[in-house]
């Protein structure tokens, strides 16, 4: 018998669960909401917020502000140092590390064993039961899942706590019968030296009969080519030839997908996407012929969202999931098992339906560039371009930076297009200090940049004067409240200047 529809029985009764969503997304939620407030009255956030009386949304909204991670973030600190009950029950010994925030290098989001097993394993979990669903003669059990990982650090010393990478951090918590169908070993999944990590995972893979993968499309790209590289081979089908589905997720895999397509021409490859963060997993492709992700609504995560353009308002209109609009621009915000309440995580997303919920990522709440991971913001830009100002004598009038993605080799970086109102005493200097700074400012573009392997050196490209202002009055928006946008995960705006500077 085909081992994968022996397998494939386990999946079953979650499959059946997830139909529920069609016509019970709001009862789901409250049972959600009613369980996370019942299981946290007892912290220190709990008292403090009265959680024993919220019994509707609507108290539940009363209590307590909407939160970015700076107002969560001295509570999350002292958690860190060994603190109980204070934002979650117990001690929390996990923390996913994530860049992206206006005043560090890193956040610290609190991953407890409970928000493991409700939402990253169960959204791990129900990856694979949607695809069995939509590929019943799949045979992926029949060989084993490349599965990426990053690295984790000791936590402040303290006994058993470490923080790191959220996939080092699942790889390192797994049930150990996941690793009867998984590669590379452990010791190989959680090398910090992603070089080494690259080629030993390639070795290790190589003569294995690897069915699917698992992981960001700029990370495993890079071990993909790697491999072939070892192999000889001309296609990844021609190494592994019972290769039929990429779990991918991190970034958008828009700029990726065709040269997936000539790596891998076997014309049965599956692709499914995943809406995996540090803060918790949010939504998966449950229709490979719909681009938009089913939300997931029965993990540990209480959603509520904020519309766009009420966003910087004082007080923005805020609702449930049932509130929501089809087409409407929204800001998420969680409540999670791991102890994160009314959180702006900062994704921004666009519901395509309702019954079930279906929706697209459409952004970041602010300008920001994350097209392989890097999560660079318009704050760490600031101030890398201050530092290389300083380090030249130069002032900078106008900027804007969007990717240049990967070619056939698998190289890519960003393009910065500055104009200078003074120009540096050297443009090679004044790159170099801005990729260095923002190397120093922000942990996943340090990641990304590490030996050149995913990210090459910044490109500076030197803008004629004048030229943002005449690419603002061409479109009408030269005065007023129009700016020019910093940065892009789009090339849109880069190349209509760049054509605008020759």
């Amino acid at each position: 018998m085909n081992a994968t529809k022996l397998i494939g029985k386990y999946f079953v009764s979650r499959q059946k669960a997830v139909e529920l969503y069609d016509t019970q997304a709001g009862a789901i939620q409250q049972r959600v909401m009613n369980r996370l407030v019942c299981d946290a009255a007892q912290t220190e956030w709990g008292r403090d917020h009265h959680f024993e009386n919220i019994k509707t949304y609507e108290q539940f909204a009363k209590a307590m502000p909407v939160n970015t991670y700076e107002e969560l973030k001295s509570s999350i600190d002292r958690m860190r140092h060994g603190e109980k009950d204070v934002l979650w029950p117990g001690q929390v010994r996990w923390y996913a590390k994530s860049s992206g925030t206006t005043n560090d290098k890193s956040k610290f989001i609190p991953v407890s064993k409970e928000g493991l097993q409700d939402i990253h394993y169960a959204g791990g979990t129900d990856a694979v039961a949607l695809y069995l669903k939509q590929n019943p003669d799949s045979h992926m059990f029949s060989g084993k899942g490349l599965i990426l990982g990053g690295s984790h650090a000791p936590n402040y010393n303290l006994p058993n706590s470490l923080v790191g990478d959220l996939s080092a951090i699942l790889i390192e918590n797994i049930n150990p019968l996941v690793n009867l169908v998984r590669v590379p070993g452990k010791s190989t999944a959680l090398l910090s030296d992603f070089e080494v990590k690259r080629d030993r995972i390639a070795r290790e893979t190589l003569n294995k009969n690897i069915t699917n993968l698992s992981g960001v499309p700029s990370w495993m790209l890079s071990v993909l080519n790697r491999v072939m590289e070892i192999s000889g081979k001309k296609y990844l089908n021609e190494v592994w030839p019972n290769l039929e589905v990429f779990f991918h997720g991190g970034v958008a895999f828009t700029p990726y997908r065709e040269q997936y397509k000539q790596l891998i021409t076997n014309s049965n490859m599956h692709y499914m996407e995943t809406y995996n963060a540090s803060e918790g997993f949010f939504g998966l492709q449950s229709d490979m012929n719909d681009p938009a992700l089913e939300l997931m609504i029965d993990y540990g995560v209480f959603y509520e969202f904020i519309p766009m353009d009420e966003l910087d308002k004082p007080n923005p209109t805020v609702v449930p999931l049932t509130g929501v609009e089809v087409g409407k621009n929204y800001a998420m915000v969680i409540s999670t098992s791991c102890g994160l309440w009314r959180y702006l995580i900062g994704d921004t997303v666009k519901f395509t339906q309702k019954d079930p919920y279906k929706f697209i990522i459409s952004g970041r709440t602010k300008h920001f560039i994350n097209a392989f991971g890097e999560e660079l913001i318009v704050d760490n830009a600031e101030k890398g371009l201050a530092k290389a100002c300083e380090a030249t004598g130069a002032q900078v009038s106008d900027y804007t930076a969007a990717p240049i993605f990967m070619d056939a080799n698998a190289k890519c970086r960003h393009q910065w297009l500055v104009e200078f109102s003074v120009e540096p005493d050297s443009l090679e200097k004044f790159a170099r200090v801005l990729d260095t700074h923002l190397q120093e400012i922000n942990s996943d573009y340090e990641a990304k940049r590490y030996k050149n392997i995913t990210l090459q050196p910044l490109e500076l490209v030197k803008a004629r004067p004048n030229l943002f202002n005449d690419w603002l009055k061409a479109k009408g928006k030269l005065g007023g409240q129009h700016k020019v946008p910093r940065l892009s995960n789009s090339r849109q705006y880069i190349e209509e200047l760049i054509q605008m500077n020759r």
